[in-house]
């Protein structure tokens, strides 16, 4: 096993048993939303997000065990966003994970609900005093977050996304490339900044992760694209080839496979590079985007 593997599998374990401490099961019947919200967020995914916060937050000396609620909290709201772009009325998927999605496990309107609670507790722990002291960092956490998550970031790419497979609107390459900076990339771009925002990094650092996570980001989404298309249920844990069926502009289905695949190498090297300033210490960084460019899930 190589030291990536084993450091993502020891994230994904401490990101589970601080999300069975911040979830408790309530007593009363509306343990149902809880018992939902639990299900689609312990135990699943690789962790990708809080990954890349916790090891960008050590590299400015800020230990796991310090900005591990952070990253709990990101990996609530990826998760919400996971629920709800499974539902019918949006992805319209019935596995995620490698398991039932939530409503298709629950129900709907308890799926929805579930979403909701984890983007709500999510802001609820980065605002806690538990996750952090300074208020001022706890603040600029909760603007970067709610800047990534809501119409600039991953909502509205959903909603572009959603308008160009109904067809609403024609996406030229460069539409594409906006619509999965902002539904995929935003949350990465934030996973770096969390972490540098809690390491007081300089600008100029910040802006180095920035450019890092943006690469990796569009990266991760087309090797994605590409899972789709060349990707088995069994390894990749959810429903393929809907891209493709379903006319979807992709960045693969808009360039080829092999044009795609290209361009993800040329964003995995140029986002290596930006990671030039920090050395030895951005090297679990450099292994992921490696990890991203050769994943087979």
């Amino acid at each position: 096993m190589s030291k990536l593997s084993e450091t993502l599998k020891d994230i994904r374990r401490r990101v589970d048993d601080m999300l069975d401490k911040l979830l408790p099961l309530p007593v009363g019947p509306e343990k149902q939303v809880v018992e939902a919200m639990r299900y689609a967020t312990i135990g699943g995914g690789k962790a990708l997000r809080p990954f890349l916060l916790m090891m960008t937050a050590s590299m400015f000396g800020v230990s796991k065990e310090d900005s591990l609620r952070v990253a709990t909290a990101l990996e609530m709201l990826h998760s919400y966003s996971l629920i709800h772009d499974d539902l019918p009325c949006m992805d319209n998927d019935d596995l995620r994970r490698g398991k039932a999605s939530c409503h298709k496990k629950f129900d709907e309107a308890t799926a929805i609900l579930a979403g909701d609670g984890l983007l709500t507790r999510a802001f609820e722990i980065i605002g806690s005093e538990k996750s952090w002291v300074d208020p001022v960092v706890r603040c600029e956490l909760v603007v970067a977050l709610a800047n990534a998550a809501g119409f600039h970031g991953m909502v509205g790419g959903q909603m572009l996304d959603l308008l160009a497979e109904k067809e609403e609107i024609d996406l030229p390459l460069t539409e594409v490339i906006r619509l999965e900076g902002m539904k995929t990339g935003r949350l990465l771009i934030f996973a770096c900044e969390a972490g540098a925002i809690l390491g007081k990094a300089s600008f100029e650092e910040r802006q180095a992760l920035k450019t890092y996570a943006s690469d990796l980001g569009l990266a991760f989404q087309i090797t994605d694209d590409i899972l789709d298309i060349e990707g088995t249920v069994e390894k990749v844990g959810k429903t393929l080839r809907k891209d493709v069926k379903a006319n979807k502009a992709t960045y693969v289905s808009l360039v080829g496979v092999d044009a795609a695949k290209q361009k993800a190498k040329e964003l995995i090297q140029h986002a290596i590079d930006a990671l030039a300033p920090f050395e030895e210490r951005a090297l679990p960084l450099k292994e992921l985007a490696l990890f991203i460019l050769t994943r087979d899930h």
